[in-house]
């Protein structure tokens, strides 16, 4: 049948009408690719991020990119297909295993921990459930927490049972259930009741549960001795420059923080995570459900507000961090949007990257990054002095607010540099001592600075900020601890 001439003139501007809205949708999808590129990118100038990024965005990568150096000393460069060390992103997986294990029967989520590891204390494991681990609410002592653990501990390997007993076993520091501790012992304890339960290695049953079904093939738990293609190099980025960071014996992160990954692989993770192939949907329905301080089984559950929005993004995310690495993995499931941020040069604020991309997506004012004001007075301290230091301090907040970070952590990190790198005692009171005239209601930097008295045998000066930082958050343990070290001596 013959169309009439108005019949094609409609076609046409319909037809035009769509080529219009696609080059429109395609010129705004390059608009925030750019924006979210000139965002790192500046990060790295700054030397606050050197890594590999990942953005989905409605389930498809919009935006995969490596920035800075996998290696250092051979000048190679960070990819997509890097492999870093997740840290405490490894804790997701675990959960996974403890509930793949509670649907097939072989756990119960109220069951006890002494029910399931024969040789754990029965005075405390017969009041710890599996939700307790998995929700940090244990009460067990997080073995991080030990004092000098990282420079006396961290680099000897352990057998699984024999670092659960001398290591994992401690004293309640609070009647498990009544409150939220972030807890490596917690994990490490689970990864044992997956070996205890499977008769396999937690290694072993990652790899066969998770890892080989997803097609995660650059995946895994880390150790020094095996050789992995395009894993990278852990650095430290200090006020003095660039290190090696400290080594670690991968065995003692182990369930809690052993696993090394790519962004590329945990794009697929994320993907999964929409399906029923790992998991139903009503176990994971239980990972997902927010407990005390919003966190469920291996992740934190909040509700993001954005400017300009009714609605609010159901954001689940998980960070990490562990010698010469930081981590962040972020989903909004509502839009099955994902962030990946994986860094071999820890320094960066990930979580305020990662919000500035959100709002890239969504078409929402942003910060870009900041200069470093601690690495200025840090430089300035070193040629000159402090009271120069301090000086620019004042000069640049007053002059140029928003051109340097002016946090308060910028100050306590500059602060515990001096104090334990560069045994500059008085110099770190003094930093301290800036930092609480300019957040008086910083708890932390009163913590900080009573410690610096501690070490400088002020005793009177320790207790009071210990005491002050304690009036401003009640749940600072260590406060407490050191005011009743104080007190006695």
């Amino acid at each position: 049948m013959k169309k009439s001439a108005h019949s094609i003139i409609f076609s046409s501007l319909l037809s035009l009408v769509f080529l219009l809205l696609s080059v429109q949708i395609h010129a705004y999808s390059q608009d925030k690719i750019g924006k979210i590129d000139a965002l790192i990118k500046l990060s790295n100038d700054y030397g606050q991020f050197n890594g590999s990024v990942l953005v989905a965005e409605g389930g498809k990568v919009i935006y995969k990119k490596g920035f800075g150096l996998a290696n250092r000393e051979w000048n190679i460069p960070n990819e997509p297909d890097t492999k870093f060390r997740l840290g405490s992103i490894t804790k997701q997986f675990t959960s996974m295993l403890i509930l793949q294990l509670v649907e097939q029967g072989k756990i119960d989520l109220q069951g006890k921990l002494s029910d399931y590891l024969p040789y754990y204390r029965k005075d405390t494991g017969s009041q710890v459930t599996i939700h307790h681990l998995l929700t940090h609410c244990s009460g067990i002592p997080s073995y991080t927490s030990i004092p000098n653990f990282f420079e006396d501990i961290s680099r000897d390997p352990y057998p699984v049972e024999e670092f659960v007993k001398k290591y994992c076993s401690g004293d309640f520091q609070f009647e498990p259930g009544s409150r939220y501790l972030y807890n490596n012992s917690g994990y490490f304890l689970l990864g044992a009741i997956i070996e205890e339960i499977t008769g396999k290695t937690y290694e072993e049953v990652l790899n066969k549960n998770i890892f080989l079904p997803l097609g995660m093939e650059n995946s895994g738990y880390d150790r020094y001795g095996p050789i992995i293609p395009n894993r990278a190099s852990g650095y430290s980025n200090a006020f003095g420059g660039y290190t090696n960071a400290p080594y670690l014996d991968m065995s003692l992160p182990y369930a809690a923080g052993s696993l090394y990954s790519t962004v590329e692989d945990l794009y697929l993770w994320d993907h999964a995570l929409y399906t029923e192939k790992l998991l139903s949907a009503k176990m994971k329905e239980l990972m997902f459900t927010p407990h005390i301080a919003n966190y469920g089984y291996g992740w934190g559950i909040r509700q993001k507000s954005l400017p300009d929005m009714k609605e609010k993004l159901t954001s689940i995310s998980h960070g990490g961090g562990i010698n010469g690495f930081n981590t962040l993995i972020e989903r909004l499931v509502d839009k099955k949007h994902l962030i990946v941020l994986l860094n071999n040069t820890p320094g960066a604020n990930l979580g305020q990257m990662s919000d500035a991309i959100i709002r890239i997506l969504y078409g929402k004012p942003y910060d870009l990054p900041k200069k470093s004001i601690a690495k200025v007075m840090f430089e300035t301290l070193m040629k000159k002095d402090m009271k120069s230091s301090i000086e620019q301090y004042e000069t640049l907040k007053n002059d140029h607010p928003k051109d340097y970070n002016f946090l308060a952590q910028e100050l306590n990190t500059l602060g515990y540099y001096l104090l334990t790198e560069k045994k500059k005692i008085d110099e770190a009171i003094e930093i301290f001592k800036l930092n609480i005239k300019a957040y008086p209601k910083y708890a932390n930097g009163y913590d900080s600075l009573a410690e610096a008295y501690m070490i400088s045998g002020k005793k009177k000066l320790a207790i009071k900020n210990y005491a002050k930082s304690l009036e401003l958050d009640p749940n600072n343990t260590n406060a407490v601890e050191k005011l009743n070290e104080l007190i006695k001596q």
